[in-house]
């Protein structure tokens, strides 16, 4: 591949990346042994470059800075992108690109914890979308069809079909698992070695291991080393851990297609009592579902860890438990549980925001109007809300959603309307309903407010393996039956 063509434009840019990754996907995919070398050239070429600082340019995290104190927006201003991509492969060429530490923020959690996230500086987060877009399209030959996490045009939503699939055919029992501080514990030596089995390019492999070393700088402003793990917030690291973590795929795959992969076997299984399983898995969270018995279920436990030992990952003993779907449990902020369909004897599977989704949206509400907003213009608070509630609503859209819609919307416009007359302390309440309101209903400046009660509960097109991804129409892999 010639990679010293001259800069393109933008969609010129666009257009030789996806030409050379669907290339780069087709032969990963034809030879599974396949190692790929050369492959630095790319992450140096112009057009790879130049895609990466658009998505960059263009993410949401643009506007936070590294520890350089640069942000996408003050390198445009200062620098220009042009002169800013050249210098930056010319040391990538020169081999004298070097990381820096990444900027630690914590982000607490609903359970009083907080996460690590780690942001690098731009020029970092435009070389990892460059090698991101070389290695993606290679690994993604490899993933198994059960992972949805960090993948092209697999979503949630995607995971959480594949679970009512399975849990409407017999699969009862349900492992709910979640691995112990999975991206700051992967082993960096046993992460790379999956890395080496499709990369023979000794230059990536320094590379991509240079960003695992490159230490964070506290929020104290002192300097840690990182020794294991893959800091959250870097724009690679959700493909090296699904690079990690695609060995339990493999690991289950294997174990259905030698075991279970026909009606027959799968019979067979569950006449001796053995059981038989199926996984889904997003990011570090993931389900097994099990036709058989609790035992079944559990025995698996060891068997995961096994698994995941090799990589210096463990299973969450507070997180990890195994479930009837009778009882329910909750995955990716859906509820899902198997009831009686009302008025007859049938049982079905149903999913529905959590208690805890439901809570953490409420509670977001209840922050945004507190007196201390009070100032903020309504028409501004009447549009923060509707982003809040436009966003959560779309996500949980495809479960049974409706009555829990209906019941933030009335929580909503009590909040509002609280939060209006703190604002108006001395006006009386009819001015303020003649004011903000038509009909009960809150329209400021002849916009109305959006109400999560008015986005359509539809059912989700399941997909199964046959989900498509950039570099080819559809692929067909596995097979979903029961």
């Amino acid at each position: 591949m010639n990679t010293d063509a001259p800069w393109p434009s933008v969609d010129d840019a666009e257009v030789r990346v996806l030409e050379i990754q669907t290339k780069l996907h087709r032969w990963a995919g034809e030879n599974a042994t396949r190692r790929f070398d050369d492959l630095y050239n790319l992450v140096c070429d112009p057009a790879f470059l130049l895609t990466a600082w658009r998505r960059v340019r263009g993410n949401r995290g643009a506007r936070s800075a590294g520890v350089d104190n640069e942000s996408a927006r003050s390198i445009e201003t200062r620098q220009g992108p042009e002169a800013f991509l050249r210098e930056l492969r010319e040391q990538l060429k020169r081999r004298t690109f070097r990381p820096r530490p990444v900027r630690e923020r914590k982000i607490p959690k609903s359970d009083g914890r907080t996460r690590r996230l780690g942001i690098p500086t731009v020029a970092d987060r435009v070389v990892q979308a460059a090698v991101k877009l070389v290695l993606e399209p290679i690994f993604e030959a490899d993933f198994q069809p059960c992972s949805y996490g960090f993948r092209p045009k697999r979503r949630a939503q995607d995971a959480i079909a594949d679970i009512h699939f399975f849990t409407s055919r017999s699969y009862e029992w349900i492992v709910e698992a979640d691995i112990e501080a999975c991206f700051d514990r992967i082993d960096h030596t046993a992460l790379m070695s999956r890395v080496a089995r499709r990369v023979g390019d000794r230059r990536v492999w320094t590379l991509v291991k240079s960003f695992l070393k490159a230490g964070v700088l506290t929020e104290l402003g002192e300097r840690e080393a990182t020794y294991t793990g893959t800091p959250q917030g870097g724009i690679l690291s959700p493909l090296l851990a699904n690079i990690a973590l695609s060995v339990l795929d493999e690991h289950f795959a294997h174990t259905w297609q030698t075991t279970m992969s026909t009606a027959m076997r799968r019979q067979t299984r569950r006449q001796k009592g053995l059981g038989t399983w199926r996984i889904v898995r997003y990011a570090d969270d993931f389900v097994i579902m099990v036709a058989g018995s609790r035992a079944n279920a559990a025995a698996l436990l060891p068997e995961v860890a096994e698994v995941l030992a090799p990589l210096g990952l463990s299973l969450s003993a507070q997180k990890t438990k195994v479930v009837h779907v009778d009882e329910g449990f909750d995955f990716l902020g859906f509820h899902i549980r198997r009831r009686t369909k009302r008025g007859t004897a049938k049982r079905h599977t149903y999913t529905y925001p959590s208690r805890k989704s439901v809570q953490s949206v409420r509670a977001r509400i209840r922050g945004l109007t507190g007196r201390s907003t009070t100032s903020m213009p309504p028409w501004l608070m009447m549009s923060r809300i509707g982003a809040i509630l436009r966003g959560w609503s779309h996500y949980f859209r495809h479960g049974v959603s409706k009555a829990c819609f209906s019941s933030l919307d009335t929580f909503v416009w009590r909040r509002f309307t609280r939060w209006l007359r703190k604002r108006h302390l001395h006006v009386p309440w009819r001015d303020l309903k003649r004011k903000y309101m038509n009909r009960w209903r809150i329209v400021i400046n002849g916009r109305e407010m959006f109400y999560a009660a008015s986005v359509p509960v539809t059912r989700y097109r399941y997909r199964g393996a046959r989900i498509p991804n950039p570099w080819m129409p559809v692929i067909v892999a596995g097979d979903s039956s029961a």
